[in-house]
């Protein structure tokens, strides 16, 4: 187990920042990559954990420990545009580098569009958009020493409109085209930078609403393969993402929803039966 200042030199394991690290997505992730820095490196982990609370991320630092890892909570709102910056520094300070950065946390406003007030809008983007971008911008130098690797966490809904989130599904798509701007950018520097776009998953935040029978069953109806999503999951393709496995995959987006998006477009294309049918010609417009 480890804590306290950390020079280079005292971790040979991977160096790993990841925001809204203390729930969901952002814990399972941590907690995989604490156990492929053993698989890859043979070495404990340095974990970088940003989150706003203070108390999950008192939780997560003692799972940590528990694997092993050294591990330094930073309590921080990714809305606030010095928190990028910050967390950067205590990397470099406490872990020596950064060779695996996980953009994780974001939210959404609930609004349709005409409806969404401008600071809830703003607050989205800054979130789910300029917090990866700063992040990435301060932590260029040290993923290129690292020759490292970055995933920020999508969605689904960046490549589907999501009805009754307003600016959510603006912000994921900007936020996955970031990645892909960011890896054409910076190739030739060796680092990789995807996305990965979860599918309906259990979080803290939608285990509430999973918690409605009636919603649970209507969601599990269309799901192709039975079930919704864990977050162990979504961290297992981030982990693959950052590993020396996907060291030729670069600028993707890996959508991990259980088949969901494919079904949709499957049940769409169902109708082109009829609609054929209906044209003279045969030919389907569209």
């Amino acid at each position: 187990m480890g804590s306290g200042p950390l020079s280079d030199s005292d971790i040979e394991g991977l160096r790993v920042v990841v925001t809204g690290a203390a729930q969901g997505i952002g814990r399972a992730t941590c907690l995989r990559l604490a156990r492929a820095s053993r698989e890859w490196r043979n070495a404990p982990a340095g974990i970088l954990a940003v989150d706003l609370s203070e108390e999950h991320l008192a939780e997560l630092t003692g799972l940590l420990r528990d694997e092993g890892a050294h591990v330094h909570p930073l309590v921080g709102d990714v809305t606030d545009p010095g928190l990028p910056a910050r967390a950067v520094a205590v990397a470099l300070e406490r872990l020596g580098g950064i060779d695996c950065l996980v953009s994780n946390a974001g939210f959404a406003r609930h609004a349709p569009l005409v409806d969404l007030e401008l600071e809830k809008w703003d607050a989205v983007f800054h979130a789910n958009v300029r917090a990866p971008w700063l992040l990435a911008k301060h932590a260029y130098e040290a993923l290129r020493e690292a020759r490292g690797a970055m995933v920020i966490v999508g969605s689904i809904s960046g490549i589907n409109p999501q009805i009754g989130l307003g600016a959510y599904s603006p912000s994921k798509a900007a936020a996955i085209m970031l990645a892909r701007q960011l890896a054409v950018e910076w190739a030739g520097s060796g680092i990789r930078v995807n996305a990965v776009s979860p599918g309906p998953t259990y979080t803290a935040t939608t285990g509430r609403f999973y918690a409605n029978e009636e919603i649970l069953r209507e969601r599990l109806e269309k799901m192709p393969v039975g079930r919704i999503g864990r977050a162990e999951d979504i961290a297992e393709a981030v982990a693959f993402l950052v590993g020396p496995d996907a060291s030729y995959v670069n600028g993707e987006n890996m959508i991990v929803d259980g088949a969901l998006s494919t079904a949709a477009m499957l049940e769409f294309a169902r109708m082109s039966g009829p609609m054929a049918a209906m044209s003279p010609s045969g030919r389907v417009e569209g």
